[in-house]
């Protein structure tokens, strides 16, 4: 019987985690000769409400332009030569607007190459008929369960690889979409290139988590490391490359000579990076399993990750929507000298008494939301902030106000205290400040049939069903970690990140926090004692709702999803830290019992 010979792994870079990601990435990864496929991700729910402010005020807006004008501009010559293809999901909520502009920019440059658009993302038009559909005739904000806003700016549906795939198949080049998952762009070159069908729900599980991988960029590659003084050359950190097996294995890799690093705990912090249930990564075309992902060191910075699982998707689609609440203003203020942390809280409160007192007059109502908080003095820890003498700080007052009139008048009045209030006030300049839409983002399910996904290239237009799943498997429970019982004898106390490497994310008004235990042996230990109720009372003056714990057990790690942690989060959220970034950093702090006699 002959056998149908397998295809070679295709060989993925990762360009871009985020707009405003650096614009090294691309040609880096393009003039290696080490890629087949060029991928870039942009989108976030902050990215969204930012997209949806500019093309309120440009309807030709609404695009990541850095794709276009930063990175593209570079390699398009070279990725044509090469014969890379390129999927990227710069489209935003406009990617109509994006492919014009890469074409433009294609004849500016003569080089031919064919650019497909995934459309059906956008579900604004079909909102109606959803909500009367809905149970009680409202849709429901996942967060909260709150009806969602009657008029949104945009409600985009997360859509999955599979357009992307039919897209390559009809000859496209470059690939733009708009809301998709973020490792669809990676999916759908492999379901493309191995003739993956969309029931091989193993394989498409493991090209997720490739995509996931190297949706971040170089978080993948050393960037964010809890051991950050073992990660050389930040300057010139290597961007990931993904080299995919037809199993759905793959090997991460970043370019030779390249700085950053590549080992099974930068890579398995990343794995852990902004997910939930990982027995249950919900995404449009499969659900997958993390939790018996291993991964090994094969060579210097290459790291082989095996053991995804899949099963069916959901047969619903979540939405990503913004809305418009008001607006909101920022202003930061220097304060030098003696008492400086009493000079510049006492700053803030007078400059939120005065203002307040103004807009009452003016009959425009009070603020919808202020925060004071000075920077430097450990705001986000709350009870375990230190009592050090600080003598130079910087004062932040953020304020939110239904009418922009409102934060012209704070912006103006801002600028008050460097000549009436405390000595050492100062700043290195920067003007009032603007007043900005205050666009928030929320989150609900929709019918997997209420959307049509389709891809134009050229004059042709491609329907992608949206093919009816079968029901979801639900995940087999994974036994918890082997009970640990501490050893008879002396006992001493170290901080958590001698035991265990650690990444927070966020995930709209949730917070996760992944930890993978330094040895393997060390997760019983850590399970017993950094339990919910220790992460919730560790982060009690930060976390409001509950603390879920989840076991990993190829990676000998746990996963910690905090719900209602970050005051709303992204642009809803008036904190310092509104993406959870910090979480992780704080709870690595928190005291562990080991026997005196471990090394640690």
């Amino acid at each position: 019987m002959s056998r149908t010979p397998s295809r070679p792994p295709l060989r993925i870079g990762g360009a871009s985690g985020f707009w405003g990601d650096s614009s090294l990435g691309a040609p880096q990864l393009v003039d290696s000769g080490l890629i087949d496929v060029l991928v870039f991700d942009y989108l976030a729910e902050t990215t969204m409400a930012i997209l949806a402010a500019a093309q309120r005020k440009n309807p030709d807006a609404g695009y990541a332009t850095d794709f276009v004008d930063a990175a593209m501009r570079q390699v398009l010559p070279e990725v044509a030569r090469r014969g890379i293809q390129v999927v990227s999901n710069a489209g935003g909520i406009n990617p109509q607007a994006c492919a014009r502009a890469l074409a433009k920019l294609a004849d500016e440059l003569g080089v031919a190459v064919r650019i497909a658009v995934v459309e059906g993302d956008d579900v604004r038009a079909a909102l109606p008929a959803l909500r009367a559909a809905a149970p009680g005739g409202e849709l429901a904000d996942l967060v909260g369960g709150k009806p969602v806003p009657q008029q949104l700016l945009s409600a985009n549906a997360y859509l999955g690889a599979e357009p992307v795939a039919r897209a390559l198949a009809a000859g496209a080049d470059i690939v733009i979409t708009g809301r998709c998952v973020d490792s669809a762009v990676t999916l759908g070159p492999l379901i493309h290139h191995f003739g993956w069908t969309m029931d091989q729900f193993d394989r498409l599980a493991g090209g997720s988590l490739a995509g996931h991988i190297i949706e971040c960029g170089c978080q993948a590659t050393g960037g964010l490391f809890t051991d950050w003084d073992q990660v050389p050359d930040w300057a010139h950190i290597g961007y990931p490359i993904a080299e995919v097996a037809e199993d759905g294995s793959f090997v991460l890799t970043k370019v030779p000579g390249t700085g950053g690093l590549v080992t099974p705990a930068t890579v398995g912090e990343q794995l852990l990076y902004e997910i939930g249930d990982p027995g249950a990564y919900l995404l449009p075309d499969v659900a997958c399993d993390f939790r018996r992902v291993t991964m090994e060191q094969a060579g210097p910075d290459r790291v082989r990750v095996s053991g995804a699982k899949g099963s069916a998707p959901p047969a619903t689609l979540k939405v990503s929507a913004t809305t418009l609440v008001g607006w909101r203003c920022d202003g930061m203020t220097v304060i030098v000298g003696i008492d400086a942390v009493a000079k510049a809280r006492r700053t803030g409160e007078s400059l939120i008494e005065r203002t307040r007192e103004m807009i009452l007059a003016r009959g425009w109502g009070d603020f919808s939301a202020s925060r004071v908080e000075v920077i430097g003095t450990e705001t986000l820890y709350g009870p375990r902030a230190t009592t050090a003498r600080l003598r130079e700080v910087i004062v932040r007052v953020a304020v939110r106000h239904p009418k922009k009139e409102a934060l012209e008048l704070f912006t103006r009045e801002k600028a008050a205290p460097g000549t009436s209030w405390s000595p050492g006030t100062t700043g290195p300049g920067g003007g009032r400040g603007s007043v900005s839409p205050h666009i928030v983002p929320c989150a609900f399910l929709i019918p997997r049939d209420a959307v049509q996904p389709r891809v134009r290239l050229g004059d042709e237009t491609i329907d992608v069903t949206m093919a009816a799943v079968p029901a979801p498997t639900p995940a087999a429970a994974l036994p918890d970690p082997a009970p640990w019982t501490m050893p008879a004898g002396p006992t001493k106390t170290v901080p958590l990140v001698r035991l265990a490497w650690g990444r927070s994310g966020d995930k709209g008004d949730l917070s996760n926090i992944g930890l993978i235990a330094r040895r393997p042996e060390w997760l019983p230990l850590l399970w017993a004692q950094v339990t919910p109720e220790a992460v919730k009372a560790w982060f009690a003056h930060l976390v409001k709702g509950r603390v879920e714990r989840f076991h990993l057990s190829g990676l000998h790690a746990m996963n910690l999803v905090m719900h209602e942690a970050l005051e709303g989060g992204g642009p809803a959220s008036l904190r310092l830290d509104p993406l959870g970034k910090g979480m992780a950093q704080m709870l690595l702090e928190l005291p562990i019992t080991v026997p005196a006699d471990w090394a640690v």
